[in-house]
């Protein structure tokens, strides 16, 4: 196929409907096209939960949301059938599901763009490899999905909260503080809570210490913040939104995270941010992305470590050993 032209009458659409980490390693595809074709109308399909990510997206023309809790074929083809009137250059599908596969196949779309590993593939334009053994990045790896179109430059993801999402976290920046994002939702990619507070104690009693999470992750913090003595501890977990904690975290001295979403929306600013990997090891191409970044990890030789992609609900060896070998001075560092 011939490179597109430059010009507005281009649509493209990206199609990534899986979790908040995933969503944010999307992003760098959006400012290539943008920046390749700064006039033509980019749009994006997430699935519901995810949309406020693209609250206000200076490059964006129109978000479909996808709600999966019910109804979710019958809401999934009535979102084809606004794609199918919109005529799409290029549909580029990040996910691997059959569901989307077949959304990209019947899209109309003049190309698709996809990864092999989709059952529905063989139909698409172009099929590109997904290999998590060569130790690239996430991001590469998606970018390789529109690499014909042009050439093979990368970009890092971005996220791009408002004035109001930068107010609305103001009442927390007006002193030096430090962003704790303790959850995941795996058991073996989460730090104990008791290993958390050791290291929160061990930060500046001048300094504020921010939890950050989910309504789901707000008892764990509260558990972590019972834990420590520090006394700036404060437990936001459940109150702010993706960009209002992309802000936030955009401004902190240091973010603390699990391989976990969290790590993503610092890079996503380009903040400091450090990341424990347990379970999961940073060669599958998830890890942090900022200029200051670093990655801290247990100095045992396990052989069970890594014990799977995604991490489990429990340690298969019964003893958690990728996390609690990982000991407090290998964090001191990076304070």
């Amino acid at each position: 196929m011939e490179p597109y032209p430059s010009d507005s009458s281009k649509k493209f659409l990206i199609v990534q409907t899986a979790s908040v980490g995933d969503v944010i390693l999307s992003t760098p595809l959006l400012e290539k096209l943008h920046a390749l074709y700064p006039e033509a109308r980019i749009d994006v399909l997430v699935k519901k939960g995810n949309e406020s990510l693209f609250r206000k997206h200076p490059f964006i023309t129109r978000l479909y949301v996808w709600d999966k809790s019910q109804k979710k074929y019958k809401n999934l083809l009535s979102i084809l059938k606004e794609i199918r009137k919109n005529r799409y250059e290029l549909v580029i599908n990040i996910q691997r599901f059959a569901s989307t596969g077949l959304l990209t196949l019947f899209s109309r779309a003049r190309e698709t763009s996809g990864f092999k590993k989709n059952p529905c593939s063989l139909l698409f334009t172009h099929r590109i490899g997904h290999d998590l053994t060569s130790g690239r990045h996430e991001i590469e790896r998606n970018l390789d999905l529109i690499a014909y179109i042009k050439d093979t430059r990368e970009f890092l993801p971005r996220l791009y909260p408002s004035q109001e999402d930068y107010d609305n976290i103001a009442p927390y920046t007006r002193q030096k503080y430090f962003c704790v994002a303790p959850a995941s939702l795996w058991f073996t990619k989460a730090y104990p809570e008791n290993k958390w507070a050791d290291i929160i104690d061990q930060i500046d009693e001048q300094a504020y210490i921010y939890l950050l999470g989910s309504h789901a992750d707000a008892e764990l913090c509260n558990s972590i913040a019972g834990l420590t003595r520090h006394p700036h501890v404060v437990n936001l977990a459940g109150k702010l939104s993706f960009l209002e904690t992309a802000a936030l975290t955009g401004k902190a001295v240091m973010t603390f995270s699990n391989d976990s979403a969290a790590q993503h929306l610092a890079s996503a600013m380009n903040a400091p941010v450090t990341t424990i990997f347990c379970s999961t090891i940073p060669q599958f191409g998830f890890g942090p992305l900022s200029e200051n970044a670093f990655i801290i990890e247990t100095r045992e030789n396990l052989s069970c470590k890594p014990c799977g992609l995604h991490g489990l609900k429990k340690c298969p060896e019964g003893h958690f050993k990728c996390a609690t070998t990982i000991e407090t001075e290998q964090l001191l560092t990076r304070l």
